[in-house]
């Protein structure tokens, strides 16, 4: 008579595995910088728009950007990352009609402007490419907005281009070396080199983070 051997799981393997996997994941949180701490303002200044709505951080680490009587925002005060990077957060319209996130980054030795709902509420963009705003480029569309719905907003720039996510779908893929990359003129300018703003609409933003990415070889 014959008999067969039991099967045995394999522990090592899966201890292996979930060693691995930890050391996958602290390897990011490394790289990660949060921008926002959820509870004060540092790292941030408010910037001086006339007319400029009002600022406020509210519970659970939300940062609300009232409406003023065109743009309210902030600046980053500290030393950005220019490249290679991936700007996330979460950002929502809780009033008004225009863009709830005027988000503003560096490209390099360059800056531009990510635009969420402006224009009336849905367009949906960056500004600026070769001259044009968001709203005359090649790399605009419209994108109905919810009220009070959060959103989740991620950005890619890398030397070869720009990339931008809402939730899950891709909204920008912009090459940059075929184009001339600049900000739209006047008040949003004083957003650079990193900020955002809104346009005479209250919108709230949270969990502001940064992720350096590995630089080509």
């Amino acid at each position: 008579m014959t008999t067969t051997a039991p099967r045995h799981s394999f522990p090592f393997a899966k201890i292996f595995f979930s060693i691995a996997l930890a050391f996958a994941m602290r390897c990011l949180a490394a790289d990660e910088i949060s921008l926002f701490d959820g509870k004060t303002l540092d790292g941030w200044k408010e910037v001086d728009f006339a007319g400029k709505g009002k600022i406020a951080i509210k519970t659970n680490g939300v940062l609300e950007i009232g409406a003023g009587d065109e743009l309210t925002g902030l600046v980053y005060t500290k030393k950005p990352v220019r490249q290679n990077y991936e700007l996330t957060l979460e950002g929502r319209r809780t009033m008004g009609s225009d863009f709830f996130c005027g988000l503003t980054f560096p490209v390099a030795t360059n800056s531009c402007t990510l635009i969420l709902g402006g224009w009336g509420g849905s367009l949906t963009g960056i500004s600026s490419f070769d001259g044009l705003d968001a709203s005359e480029n090649q790399f605009s569309s419209s994108v109905e907005y919810e009220m009070n719905r959060w959103y989740k907003i991620r950005i890619r720039v890398t030397p070869e281009k720009i990339d931008a996510w809402l939730d899950d779908k891709q909204i920008i893929k912009a090459p940059i070396e075929e184009h001339r990359l600049g900000m739209r003129g006047g008040d949003i300018e004083m957003c650079v080199p990193l900020g955002v703003a809104t346009w005479q609409t209250r919108g709230e933003l949270r969990n502001i983070k940064l992720r350096k990415l590995d630089e080509p070889k």
